[in-house]
């Protein structure tokens, strides 16, 4: 009981990200208003005013150190790890590299870390749709913010941000020249979305379609590893 006790304060006092300050009191002051139209009504706008406040949550996270370990840049499900071209407007090229992608439910966590330490050589935002951020298609076809890291090795990565059907809003709070460390965040995306990461040539991924992935802390790949890629079953 008094562990369940400590989790559910701890939910409470969880730090809420500065981007959330800007929607919390309009959630509030709505809530108000349909309190005043009708008692019922105004419970509802409680429970959405509390959620927008749990959706803005930003915990702190356990950061892994040792260098060449990326780590997911979003909490959420590995859903797809395919081998596809970068994003064009990166100008990386379109050899096929290794694509991970994290999917974000509205109940994720959605501050967004950096996967590497590095530095930002390419910024390039691309206006689109709002498919299903589960579809395949989303990558190519939906609002996305592409980011290129040089790493310290030569090397780059790619990761991508990608708005979803209800998501209509990314926010990137890096820019081009910048350094950024492992971790680190960097941007959200409202409300419900993913995050692709591009691996360098010849880096298998260390997680699976299917498993959970928490920002900044679950290792998706090591790139001073030789270990061949992760088989999975889901039981």
């Amino acid at each position: 009981m008094q562990d369940q006790d400590f989790s559910l304060l701890k939910a409470i006092r969880m730090p809420i990200n500065p981007e959330g300050w800007r929607f919390i009191p309009l959630f509030a002051v709505a809530a108000l208003i349909l309190y005043w139209v009708a008692h019922p009504l105004g419970w509802l706008g409680l429970i959405l005013t509390l959620w927008c406040a749990y959706f803005f949550r930003d915990p702190e996270r356990s950061i892994p150190q040792r260098e060449g370990l990326v780590v997911s840049p979003a909490d959420g499900v590995v859903q797809m790890i395919r081998q596809v071209p970068p994003p064009p407007e990166l100008e990386m090229g379109d050899a096929p590299l290794t694509r991970v992608t994290v999917f974000m439910n509205v109940f994720n966590v959605h501050v967004n870390r950096a996967p590497i330490s590095g530095t930002l050589v390419k910024r390039a935002y691309r206006p689109g749709r709002f498919f299903n951020a589960s579809l395949d298609k989303a990558s190519a076809h939906n609002e996305r913010m592409s980011l290129r890291l040089a790493l310290a090795d030569g090397r780059e990565i790619a990761f991508v941000q990608i708005a979803g059907l209800v998501a209509r809003r990314i926010l990137c709070q890096v820019t081009e020249g910048q350094s950024l460390t492992v971790g680190e965040r960097f941007g959200l995306i409202r409300f419900g979305s993913r995050v692709d990461v591009y691996l360098p040539d010849g880096v298998s991924p260390l997680v699976t379609e299917g498993q959970t992935a928490i920002a900044g802390e679950t290792i998706i790949a090591d790139l001073i590893s030789s270990e061949p890629a992760r088989q999975g079953v889901i039981v």
